[in-house]
Order: structure tokens, then sequence, then C-alpha cells
């Protein structure tokens, strides 16, 4: 099901499209996980998140403008933007922030890729999807690699459980953004329709940043001056995953049906978990590889050229 008003593509290139968006999704938002960590190290989370909403929704908007894309809300899109822009922001933003802080970059986002099971699982009754073989064989790999990388870090997880549960908030709230993007039949673009999710779902975020730390207390205790490493995590943090890859992942699920683009961003932990071992110096080793072979798998079997209702190229 693609939404209306999507931008015109041909059938024909409808799959590549969607797989060279997964690909940038991958790395782009892979490399996120120890920015963010920078980032909210030395800015607190409300105050992260707070300047990611605005600095992304206005670049989405421009671009929405460059692109003459109308940013205009019809009121049959009113309701179902309210539910994607709660879960997809609001939720998501919130939960993984606070995550981070209680938890190493590349635990969290193996957590937070959890994501595809419960998006698979809620694609049944919401969109009437069907779980077919290649599926359940695909989704089964990828939980075996994300269940492996978790395996040497079950201590450090009962250590700081507030972690983990808030990952885990953060993955069922983006699956039922997904669904709420995927089920409804849109009457503007995709770069309108990111950019007012973020800023709706982001109202309830500027609100409580404004309550909390509008005095102008944005830093964490402890931190006299942001370091090139907390800026750099903020500013990364507040552009290429704000704007490229919140619209990229509403284009991937204009594309795929919802079960097969979330099992798409497997991925993306597994670069996680690199990138923060390379820009954080977490641990990596034969678990980490290992891992990433099943989830790489796990992609080939979902997204090869037999998925049920994705055209071949």
């Amino acid at each position: 099901m693609s939404a209306p008003g999507a931008e015109p593509r041909a059938e024909s290139t409808a799959p590549r499209t969607g797989f060279i968006l997964l690909g940038l999704l991958s790395f782009f938002w892979g490399i996120n996980w120890p920015m963010m960590k920078w980032g909210v190290t030395e800015v607190s989370p409300w105050s992260f998140r707070a300047f990611c909403i605005v600095v992304g929704s206005i670049g989405l908007f421009v671009c929405a403008r460059l692109a003459r894309q109308s940013i205009t809300i019809q009121r049959r899109d009113l309701r179902p933007l309210l539910v994607a822009a709660f879960f997809n922001t609001t939720v998501w933003h919130l939960c993984s922030a606070y995550g981070l802080v209680h938890m190493a970059s590349g635990r969290a986002a193996i957590i937070a890729f959890t994501m595809p099971l419960w998006a698979t699982l809620l694609a049944v009754p919401v969109l009437g999807e069907t779980i077919t073989k290649a599926k359940m064989a695909g989704l089964a790999l990828g939980l075996a690699g994300l269940a492996l990388l978790l395996v040497g870090e079950a201590a450090a997880i009962g250590a700081a459980p507030l972690g983990a549960l808030l990952m885990l908030g953060a993955a069922l709230g983006w699956a039922a953004g997904s669904l709420a993007v995927k089920r409804h039949r849109w009457s503007m673009q995709s770069f309108p329709l990111t950019g007012w999710q973020l800023l709706l779902g982001g109202l309830p975020i500027l609100i409580g940043w404004w309550i909390l730390e509008g005095d102008g207390t944005w830093l964490r205790p402890g931190i006299d001056a942001p370091s090139w490493r907390g800026l750099l995590g903020l500013v990364y943090a507040a552009t290429v995953p704000m704007i490229f890859c919140q619209w990229g992942w509403v284009r991937v699920l204009q594309v795929f049906p919802a079960s097969v683009a979330a099992v798409g961003t497997l991925l993306i932990p597994v670069v996680g978990v690199f990138s923060s071992a390379l820009l954080v110096g977490e641990r990596i080793g034969l678990t980490e590889i290992a891992a990433l072979g099943l989830i790489t798998a796990s992609l080939a079997v979902v997204l090869g050229p037999r998925v049920p209702g994705v055209p071949r190229r």
C-alpha cells in the first residue's frame, strides 16, 4: 500500500529505491547512536531532543518548499497524523534519549531494534499483512543476531534495567508509529508528512524543555562547556538523522510492506555497535561479527527478489 500524493515512481524502480534507502538509513542511523551518546553525555536529554526537533522540523519544511510540496494538513489526515507523531516522535525521542543516559549506546541500539519483531506482529491485526515463511525465517535470524549481541551484556543490562526498559519503550513506539504511517492513505507528500510528525510530536518535548530547562540549564551537571564531541554529536543528530533519515523512512514505508521495511532496519544496530566501538571505545569481538553474519542472512532472506508484495527489479 502506498500513500496518495507520494512522489511519482515507476514500479520497476521502486524496490531499487527502497534498497538504496535502507542501505543509507542503516549507515547514517547506525552512526547516530555513538553520536547521540556523545551529545547526551554533555547536553541534557530535554535540551538535546528539543534542539533536534526544532532543527529537524525546520529542515524538513524547507525541503518541502524547495520540492514544491504543499505543507497544508487536510482534515482527514489530522487524526492519524497526531497518532503517528505521538509514537514516532514523542515516545521514541524521549525514551531513546533517556535510555542512552542509563546505558551504553551499542546496547541501546540493539534493544531499540527489536522494533521489527513488534512491527511484524502488529502488522497482522493492524494492516492485515501475512507472516510468510520468508518473513518468519528472516525475523528469526535477525533476532538471533540481536540476542547474540545481548548475551554478553546481560549483567550490565541487569544492573541498569531502567535504560533497557526505556529503549524497549522506544522500540514499541517506533513500531506503532510506523504502522500508523503505513495504515493511512495520506493526502500530503513525504517531506511535509515527516515534518509535521516531528513538529506536532515534538510539542510536548518542547513544552517539557521550557518548563524544566527554560532558564538555560541545558548542560549536564558538572559540564561547564560542551566539548567538540558533544557539539558534533548534537549537530549530527539534529541534521542527518532528523531530516534525511526521517524522510527516508517514510519513503521506505511507501515502497515495502511494513513488516519487510521493519526487518530491513536490522542492520542499523550492527552499524551502531561497530561505530560505537570505533568512536566511543565500546567492546567488539567475535560475538559482534557472528551477529553481523546472522543479521546479514536475515536481510538476504527477507529482502530477496521473491519477497511477497515487492515487484521484481
